[in-house]
């Protein structure tokens, strides 16, 4: 005599009673709860930040020679570092005149930073650097520079910050200026014929 041949059921599910049936307890029977139908007055709204007028779809038309470019403390030091002079490195990228701004945030960093830092302090007291002022509380940079280019997308950012990086990349329309091989580079902005491409 050989084996009996069972196939295997599959999704086998446990055999659950039903609310209604004499065996339950009272109170173990739990009413279900009944869907609420949406009041149309009760609709709730979403609020959705008003799009610039400045965006073309992802193109930003407020972008344009004379480049305005906000500065922030670690780009001035990795200038430095490799030995590149702001302004004439960021016309060498962007092939047309630009403006570099520093806010009043970024200032103090750099002197927060000290003594060892002093040559990149002297570098944005440069009077081809314009002085941006802030009106808000606290030193911190990155949210000043945040701030200032959501309010207004006619900046590019220069920064190496990693951090800061990924929060400007959530803003449409802003540019990132960045090092790369020993120059200077550019994200975010097709108009950038002397960018190295990546």
């Amino acid at each position: 005599m050989g084996k009996d041949k069972r196939t295997k059921k599959f999704a086998q599910v446990k055999r659950l009673l039903s609310l209604k049936d004499s065996r339950l307890k009272p109170k173990d029977r739990i009413k279900r709860k009944k869907k609420r139908t949406a009041n149309p007055e009760n609709i709730s709204q979403r609020e959705l930040p008003q799009a610039s007028s400045a965006m073309y779809f992802n193109y930003n038309t407020q972008l344009g020679p004379p480049f305005h470019i906000i500065v922030d403390t670690n780009f001035i030091n990795f200038s430095i570092k490799n030995k590149l002079d702001i302004v004439t490195s960021m016309m060498d990228c962007l092939y047309a005149k630009c403006i570099p701004y520093i806010t009043d945030c970024v200032m103090a960093e750099l002197e927060k930073l000290g003594r060892k830092y002093r040559v990149a302090l002297k570098i944005a007291k440069d009077p081809r650097f314009h002085h941006l002022t802030c009106l808000h509380k606290g030193t911190y940079a990155d949210d000043c520079i945040v701030k200032r280019v959501t309010e207004s997308k006619c900046y590019i950012v220069a920064t190496n910050d990693k951090d800061l990086k990924k929060r400007i990349r959530k803003i449409p329309g802003v540019p990132i200026m960045y090092i790369a091989q020993h120059r200077y580079s550019i994200e975010r902005l097709p108009d950038a014929y002397g960018a190295p491409k990546v």
